[in-house]
């Protein structure tokens, strides 16, 4: 099981950001038990870091996550001896989009309508009530992820963020605000990272409990 506790005791300055990373928490499990997807997105090192998060939320990251034994004998029984391969090698994971990913919508919302609502039209596009947002952003004022996460709030979804320590626009949007005890861009991402590897590793724990 992993230890929820280990990193507030490598990282004690992130103590004050205990009870939001567990409000985030619940929200995810909630969201994903229900078949809900986790939308990511961010700018320069915080577009980084969302596809860091899917990364973790798309594959194994801790723990193997096999499948179960009636998705196995449902792959070797429709494809043999292959079919039990794959299901022996693939791992369980839950839907997460890494919305900067997206470069082609993305360029046509640069081109066509508005630069600042790049994220906010693939929120609204993919957006379902009960899903969730998480944006990141250093400062909590890139205007675009701003726009996201509004335009999450009115798709009935919940939003995270993770932003410095300031509370800010997004922060103010936000069901479950992490603002970790920093202001300086590299310093604020240093601290995203231990806040988000915890999420991913305790929303695993979860969700795959074996």
């Amino acid at each position: 099981m992993y230890d929820k506790e280990l990193i507030f005791k490598r990282y004690p300055q992130l103590a004050v950001c205990q009870e939001d990373m567990e409000k985030a928490l619940g929200i995810l499990v909630d969201s994903i038990k229900n078949g809900g997807k986790l939308l990511i997105c961010g700018n320069g090192g915080s577009c980084s870091d969302s596809d860091h998060i899917a990364g973790e939320c798309l594959k194994g990251f801790l723990k193997k996550r096999a499948l179960s034994p009636e998705e196995k004998a449902n792959w070797q029984q429709a494809y043999g001896d292959e079919g039990a391969w794959v299901a022996d090698t693939l791992q369980g994971g839950f839907c997460a989009i890494n919305l900067p990913g997206f470069a082609a919508p993305i360029s046509a919302v640069c081109n066509d309508t508005d630069p600042q609502l790049m994220y906010a039209q693939l929120v609204w596009a993919m957006g379902k009530p009960g899903d969730v947002l998480i944006g990141l952003s250093t400062s909590g004022g890139a205007k675009n992820v701003k726009y996201a996460a509004q335009a999450a709030k009115q798709r009935g979804m919940q939003v995270i963020s993770l932003t410095g320590q300031k509370t800010s626009p997004l922060s103010e949007l936000a069901d479950a605000a992490i603002r970790v005890p920093a202001q300086e861009t590299y310093q604020v991402q240093e601290y995203h990272l231990p806040v988000y590897h915890w999420l991913c590793a305790a929303l695993e724990d979860v969700l795959f409990p074996d």
